[in-house]
């Protein structure tokens, strides 16, 4: 009994991936997206062209809610080669992945740790089980490395456990409020312009102030673009992280430069009506991922 309770306990001594200490010292900590047990593990990749299983498999039921593994913005929600999948995007440079999910999320929600974003579906295992990823859209790695609770696992007499690659914690840009406190005069969408005469995308929200009324940038960010443009007049334009951009047009001139950086409330500039305008108010524009978004959907 004593020479099997000192090999229990050496065994113990080797689990991976490195226990607590080195998902505390990275920051990034994950939550399970399902409660259920680990049915098959993570393949250690030779590179990352090598076949293997490049997720972790945790056991469900059909119907049974899955919860986000860390605070986030969603990245897809929809079918991938007819699969239902969700994926998080965690605004460290890596996301999770959930498969087959029945999403109750739309790209660009925001959600934390734990909350729902969909429904596991049959399918994956003979029993319903989640596929559980973490990827920066090239490598992945095993979520389970970064869980709250570490999966304890015996490796044999002599080897090493890996330490996992220290990633920063969960980071979401936030957006706190509207840059002017203008009442909206023109919303984001089709109009016929009211200069060029012509119908087109209104690609931004139109928010009425006086001149000289300062203009505050609703996130923290760093400042991309500071220049002027024919029909936008002077434009910031500032990345907020996570996918997340905002600019701020028609001011009477700049007050920020190119890779400053900006605190959530800092004032960026002043209400003007510079290069196509009809009277002093701010253009406010929005982009995620590349893509043209209504600012409005964004304030909390």
């Amino acid at each position: 009994m004593r020479r099997l309770l000192i090999t229990v306990l050496l065994a113990l001594a080797l689990i991976a991936p490195g226990a607590g200490a080195a998902v505390a010292d990275a920051g990034f900590v994950l939550d399970r997206p399902l409660t259920g047990a680990v049915t098959r593990g993570f393949d250690t990749l030779a590179s990352r062209y090598a076949a293997g299983h490049r997720g972790v498999d945790l056991a469900g039921r059909a119907g049974a809610t899955v919860a986000s593994a860390a605070a986030g913005r969603v990245y897809f929600a929809g079918s991938v080669a007819g699969v239902g999948t969700v994926s998080v995007d965690h605004g460290n440079g890596w996301r999770t992945t959930y498969q087959p999910v029945r999403a109750t999320v739309a790209k660009g929600d925001v959600v934390g740790a734990g909350d729902p974003i969909g429904t596991l579906l049959a399918g994956h295992c003979a029993t319903a089980c989640l596929h559980w990823g973490l990827t920066d859209g090239v490598d992945h790695l095993d979520p389970l490395q970064y869980a709250a609770t570490p999966t304890i696992r015996l490796l044999p007499h002599g080897a090493m456990p890996q330490t996992p690659p220290p990633l920063a914690a969960a980071r979401v840009a936030a957006v706190g409020g509207r840059p002017v406190a203008g009442r909206i005069t023109s919303g984001f969408g089709t109009r016929r312009h009211p200069v060029a005469g012509v119908v087109k995308l209104h690609d931004g929200v139109d928010l009425a102030a006086a001149c000289g009324t300062p203009v505050a940038a609703p996130a923290d960010g760093v400042v991309v673009d500071a220049s002027f443009h024919a029909a936008y007049g002077f434009r910031v334009r500032i990345d907020h992280g996570a996918g997340l951009e905002m600019a701020y047009t028609h001011l009477p001139g700049l007050e920020v430069r190119e890779g400053q950086r900006v605190a959530a409330g800092e004032r960026i500039g002043r209400v003007g009506s510079t290069g196509l305008s009809t009277g002093c108010h701010l253009h406010w524009m929005a982009w995620r991922d590349g893509d043209l978004i209504d600012p409005l959907t964004l304030g909390r």
